[in-house]
C-alpha cells in the first residue's frame, strides 16, 4: 500500500493543455560563439518533443501523457506533471536560426545556435550638396 505523506501532499501543480501549456524551464548562456539554451523535460521521449524556429522565435513544445494506459489500473498516487509544456523564445536578429542545433540526454533539451556574423562599422561617405 502506498501512504502519501508530507508537506506537499495538497500541492497543486499546474499541468498544461494545448491551449494553455504550462511553462519549460530554461538556462541560457553565451559562450564560443553561440547562444545555448537549455531546457528541463525529464522523463520524455526525443519524439515527444517538438522543436521550431521561425524568423527570430524559437518554439519548444512537449506533452507527457500518462504512463498507465491499462483502463483497469487504478492511480494511486500522481505526482509527476503531466499535460503539454512550451516555451517561446525570442531572439535579437544577430543568431544564425539557420544552422541550430539540438541534442537531448538525461531529460535536458540543449538548443545552440551560433551567432550571425557581423559586418564591421564602416563610414559610408555622403555625396552631394556643398562641403
Amino acid at each position: 500500500m502506498l501512504l502519501r505523506t508530507g508537506p506537499f501532499d495538497r500541492l497543486s501543480w499546474p499541468a498544461g493543455t494545448w491551449s494553455q501549456p504550462a511553462s519549460i524551464p530554461m538556462d541560457a548562456y553565451r559562450a564560443d560563439g553561440e547562444l545555448v539554451l537549455c531546457f528541463d523535460l525529464p522523463g520524455l521521449t526525443r519524439d515527444a518533443i517538438e522543436l521550431d524556429v521561425q524568423h527570430t522565435v524559437l518554439t519548444v513544445k512537449a506533452e507527457r501523457r500518462p504512463p498507465v494506459t491499462d483502463e483497469n489500473a487504478r492511480t494511486l498516487v500522481t505526482e509527476r506533471v503531466l499535460g503539454v509544456f512550451s516555451r517561446q523564445v525570442v531572439l535579437g536578429e544577430g543568431f544564425d536560426t539557420g544552422r541550430t542545433a539540438a541534442t537531448y540526454d538525461n531529460g535536458v533539451l540543449t538548443v545552440r545556435i551560433p551567432l550571425a556574423g557581423q559586418s564591421p562599422t564602416r563610414r559610408i561617405p555622403i555625396s552631394g550638396g556643398e562641403s
